[in-house]
């Protein structure tokens, strides 16, 4: 099926052409035609499905076709705001941004994002002259309502984008005082890599008989990406990542750490030590979050290490390595993670360095894939404390030795189901506060 037979306009399909997109995804294929309809839409999608497409097409298509309802102010050219698309970070929502640029360049719409880490002077000039479409981080767009230069009485369509992750950074009190001064009457479209039970709660409160969508369960990594793990000591993680950079001459790599104090130390070391390296994580502020990413995707820089504000989000065409320098606190995460490779048909390679002390890590990720994810040892490093899991579907009758015997499993407290909150650790809990990183 082409982009046609879904009755975009000709506009929009010489912007989709121009990208070189020939046929729409099982997300786009689904969504374009339930929001073209007026739907409003619960969607189950994962970054790396064409989802951002998917509601960005329609949502272009609705507006462009359709006058504004409300427009009391008088300066010329002035248009109130339509659509308002919510993002977690502020990577996402450049990126909206621009993919409502790329594929709106032949309509006479505006758009513009707001969020913070950047000046928002710039930011006050723009919605003083008026768009069509406003992206935002919650925290953002909050600061600009308590300083009223942010108008939302017009708006028609509410897009959450990426809505699991707006939750599980404590960003729901904001999005409820946002969507309180929105008109009631309007269009939504919820997307979630996904749908918990807060998720569905949240639909519940927001969405009118959705039309719901379900694609990529977050339990199915991509099937051209091949993941292994490397069994190594703790103390000699960085020495077998550069090792394995240098000798397999790597030239484009994202490295996973936890904290952002490791991501930045970790880059520092492996620049030093000749690799360029570059760090992205909820302390950068947007100039140095976009420059790094740009040098990245430009070659300049060899290794982005990143913390889990990166798993989601970015975009990066063609990325062939990702690595785990350090197993995320909670299975799904190492899921996002090596969904930034093998993205559009491309294979792609997930590396984890993993230490005894992550056994208990690696076999909550094995058992939510369901599948053990193949071990080798790199010569040279070969761990003195032996990895044990029992990530094996079933779990529970331990994992074979070379030998062939049984071995048993190691328990440790970091094997233990974690508590909600316990994901948070670039977030400050508490009230309002927790939107410093992503504003």
């Amino acid at each position: 099926m082409s982009f046609e037979s879904l009755g975009l306009r000709a506009e929009l399909l010489r912007a989709v052409s121009e990208q070189g997109y020939s046929e729409p995804t099982p997300i786009q294929l689904q969504a374009i035609p339930a929001i073209l309809a007026g739907r409003d839409l619960l969607a189950g999608a994962q970054t790396g499905t064409g989802k951002t497409a998917g509601f960005t097409l329609p949502l272009l298509q609705r507006l462009a076709a359709t006058q504004p309802a409300v427009a009391d102010k008088k300066e010329k050219g002035w248009r109130p705001i339509r659509a308002l698309i919510l993002t977690p970070t502020r990577e996402l929502a450049a990126q909206v941004r621009d993919s409502v640029a790329t594929y709106g360049k032949f309509l006479p719409l505006r758009s513009t994002a707001v969020f913070g880490g950047v000046n928002i002077k710039p930011q006050f000039q723009n919605l003083r002259r008026g768009v069509d479409i406003l992206v935002a981080t919650p925290g953002r767009l909050e600061d600009h309502m308590e300083q009223r230069t942010v108008d939302l009485r017009a708006v028609e369509v509410l897009v959450l984008d990426e809505a699991d992750r707006m939750l599980d950074m404590g960003f729901l009190p904001v999005m409820k005082r946002i969507m309180a001064v929105l008109p009631k009457h309007r269009q939504n479209l919820l997307f979630s890599a996904t749908v918990s039970n807060e998720i569905r709660t949240l639909a519940q409160g927001l969405l009118r008989d959705p039309q719901v969508i379900q694609i990529d369960r977050i339990s199915s990594p991509a099937q051209n990406v091949t993941q292994v793990v490397h069994p190594v000591d703790k103390d000699r993680r960085r020495e077998l990542l550069a090792h394995l950079i240098t000798t397999q001459d790597w030239r484009q790599v994202l490295v996973f750490t936890r904290m952002k104090f490791g991501a930045e130390k970790l880059a520092t070391q492996l620049d030093r030590a000749g690799l360029q390296a570059t760090a992205i994580h909820g302390n950068k502020n947007q100039n140095q979050r976009t420059r790094a990413l740009a040098d990245f995707k430009a070659g300049r820089v060899r290794v982005l290490v990143a913390t889990d504000v990166a798993s989601r989000g970015l975009d990066i065409e063609q990325l062939p390595h990702v690595v785990n320098y350090e197993l995320p606190m909670d299975a799904e995460s190492y899921v996002h993670r090596i969904g930034r490779t093998g993205r559009a048909g491309l294979l792609g390679a997930a590396v984890s360095l993993v230490s005894a002390d992550e056994a208990g890590l690696l076999a909550d990720i094995e058992r939510l894939i369901g599948a053990e994810i193949p071990r080798e040892n790199v010569p040279g490093f070969e761990p003195a404390i032996p990895l044990v899991t029992t990530g094996k579907q079933g779990g529970g009758r331990g994992s074979k030795s070379k030998s062939g015997h049984h071995q048993h499993t190691q328990h440790n407290t970091r094997g233990e189901k974690k508590p909600h909150w316990h994901r948070r650790s670039e977030q400050k809990r508490g009230g309002r506060t927790q939107r410093g990183n992503s504003r």
